[in-house]
């Protein structure tokens, strides 16, 4: 079997997870999730301040609760995981689902400013495989309609835009590090602003909603005499989580980072000349793809899929519209996010993925 995609850990991990077991004995939220958080801060750049959590979508609730109040709306792509709506919901805030735009696949700003209204207070896009072509246009609107600009990330880490890390800059930004990620801490996730008053917030509802609890866990402590003032979750991460994570982010920039990139690159060398092909054009020596998918034009998708499997070959369709699930249903179409919805097929990408393998789903693909 082809693997979509898969957690690339090894001994190195499992000696940092043996550390926190044998040695330090504290598998909670402790010294190391501290560590990591500083990793992270080193490695982005740009003075924005790290809070882990334990997943993206936690990161993306706690942001959002940070800087709206129940009942704000929130304009986001409809093509997204339903973990992006579902952190909207969770801070009790109404998504508005807006088009995407049919060449980069990210939110079409002029569907969503025709859906603005005096409730909107917050624009979220979502970086579909890792594509950040619109980020300037992003922050730009935000400053115009006076919005708070909370950037999911979660396929995007690692990736550069004009030379610069994602998350290195603007007003909030939240990753995820579930097993399939540019980096993997099992779980975990993590919101990187500047903004003291949200770090002030997130670092607190991590943790039940205990004030100052996260200075203590850093310590190997906790709080028994405290105060809560706001709603709080069980949403830090654990010493393990954080282990392993801090050992991906070292392996990422000389093995993940280039190998992903190569797979990508060889993807598009391969299947360019492909009319039954449209690519998502993206600059790989920044981007770092964390799924790669393509549009199959004339119909092509399912005789696609019927050799995949025929080969053994898993693939993706990411992902089902949220305005089409009956939780989040629209009474509005989106005719461009629909269409990419019938036509989009992720093919296998993982570092462990060998030329031979991209050869052979390309040569099938071009065979169709």
């Amino acid at each position: 079997m082809i693997r979509l995609s898969k957690s690339v850990v090894g001994k190195t991990e499992s000696a940092a997870v043996a550390h926190v077991i044998n040695d330090i004995g504290y598998l909670g939220m402790g010294e190391i999730v501290g560590l990591f958080e500083k990793d992270l801060e080193n490695y982005i750049g740009g003075g924005m301040k790290c809070i882990c959590v334990n997943s993206g979508t936690a990161a993306l609730h706690l942001a959002i609760q940070a800087v709206t109040n129940p009942g704000d709306e929130v304009l986001v792509p409809s093509f997204t995981f339903v973990a992006t709506y579902q952190a909207i919901t969770a801070a009790g805030c109404v998504p508005i689902s807006c088009e995407i735009d049919p060449t980069s696949l990210l939110l079409d700003l002029k569907d969503a400013e025709r859906r603005i209204t005096s409730r909107t207070k917050v624009l979220l896009p979502v970086y579909f495989a890792s594509n950040l072509a619109l980020l300037d246009e992003y922050r730009k609107f935000a400053c115009k309609h006076h919005l708070r600009l909370i950037e999911d990330a979660a396929h995007a880490f690692g990736c550069r835009h004009n030379g610069q890390l994602v998350g290195s800059t603007g007003d909030i930004v939240c990753f995820s590090f579930d097993g399939i990620k540019n980096i993997t801490s099992g779980e975990g996730g993590a919101i990187f602003t500047a903004d003291s008053k949200v770090i002030n917030a997130v670092s607190d509802a991590r943790l039940l909603g205990v004030m100052k609890d996260s200075e203590k866990r850093y310590k190997g402590q906790r709080s028994y005499v405290f105060d809560v003032v706001a709603q709080g979750y069980r949403y830090h991460m654990s010493n393990i989580f954080a282990a392993i994570g801090r050992v991906q982010l070292s392996r990422f920039e000389k093995e993940f980072a280039p190998k992903r990139q190569h797979i990508a690159r060889l993807y598009t060398q391969l299947l360019c000349g492909n009319k039954n092909v449209c690519l998502i054009p993206m600059n790989y020596d920044e981007i770092v793809p964390h799924i790669f998918p393509v549009l199959m034009l004339h119909g092509k998708r399912d005789a696609l899929i019927k050799q995949l499997k025929k080969y053994d070959i898993q693939y993706g369709i990411q992902y089902r519209p949220n305005h089409l699930l009956t939780y989040f249903k629209t009474d509005y179409a989106l005719p461009v996010t629909e269409d990419v919805y019938s036509r989009i097929i992720s093919l296998p990408m993982h570092p462990e993925l060998a030329d031979e393998d991209i050869k052979l789903i390309c040569s099938i693909i071009n065979n169709l």
